[in-house]
């Protein structure tokens, strides 16, 4: 018995008829997650969004995970005396790093990720976008300005990619199987090499070729906050735009919500941020009335 479901048989009542509506309007739907690299540092929690993702495909949903591992790559290189340098936002990738970046998203983190879901009496399985050719990326190019001289100059970021095209042809055959993948943000290029890809801008190019329903964000805060720091339960393209034009989101958050956008012009028909530290988020937010985040929509 989940933590959602203890109380009184009335409690329990209550809690399965405010659910049910939810559940049948996600029945046979595709939701991906984007399960980030911070989220993925407590075991307990770990293990917490397993069991949420094993009920979800017990539900009748086709729930898709791409993982991040950010921090953990970052300790693999330090461990190996390998410096990371980043520019942009992103980290600078060259062959050597780019090889335990492979190593860690698409072996450590990828398998143990599938290993909490099939414990908990899920059956996963562990993909990256090289796989079928699921996505083929393109090397990223970045302008950054000098703070100082105010010159803009061109960064190499070396083996960092973005989507370029998406096969979704290995998913079309798992989806619907009691299978739930696990992907992991590595791609190859049209040029034979092996690219890093940004794990939130690979959820997107992932749910937007899916027709996903909901894209969810998991991240360390409850979603979109307004000027005195309340979430801001949903939003639409134009007051994100409006919201970053005014200064409310700012730092970090930009990429993420431009992420968002990306993936409602994909073809996403919702997309969530929320905190993938709370007990449940991704239940709370798909199967109850009041949600876990901010949902944004076209």
């Amino acid at each position: 018995m989940t933590e959602a479901t203890k109380g009184s048989p009335q409690e329990q009542a209550e809690t399965l008829m405010q659910a049910l509506p939810h559940m049948l309007r996600y029945d046979d739907a595709t939701i991906v997650v984007k399960y980030g690299g911070h989220a993925m540092g407590d075991e307990d929690v770990a293990r917490q969004f397993a069991k949420d993702m094993v009920l979800l495909e017990q539900s009748g949903v086709n729930p898709v995970v791409v993982h991040g591992g950010g921090p953990q790559i970052g300790a693999m290189l330090a461990k190996l005396g390998i410096k990371s340098e980043f520019a942009a936002g992103l980290r600078i990738t060259d062959r050597a790093t780019v090889e335990i970046v492979e190593m860690v998203l698409a072996g450590s983190i990828n398998k143990q990720i599938v290993g909490y879901i099939n414990a908990e009496g899920g059956r996963a399985i562990g993909l990256c976008g090289k796989d079928g050719n699921m996505v083929t990326a393109r090397k990223v190019t970045r302008t950054v300005v000098d703070p100082g001289s105010n010159i803009e100059r061109h960064v190499d970021l070396g083996f960092v990619g973005e989507p370029d095209k998406v096969d979704t042809t290995v998913l079309d055959q798992v989806l619907g199987r009691e299978l739930i993948p696990v992907l992991a943000p590595v791609a190859m290029g049209a040029d034979g090499e092996t690219y890093n890809v940004n794990a939130d801008t690979f959820a997107g190019a992932i749910a937007g070729a899916l027709g996903a329903k909901r894209l969810l964000f998991l991240t360390d805060v409850p979603g979109v906050l307004d000027k005195d720091r309340n979430l801001i339960k949903e939003l639409r393209v134009d007051d994100l735009r409006r919201l970053i034009a005014d200064g409310t989101i700012t730092g970090g958050m930009i990429p993420k919500v431009e992420t968002c956008i990306y993936a409602l012009e994909q073809g996403v028909e919702g997309v969530v941020i929320l905190d993938g530290k709370a007990p449940h988020a991704v239940l709370v937010e798909l199967l109850t009335d009041h949600g876990a985040g901010t949902l944004i929509t076209r």
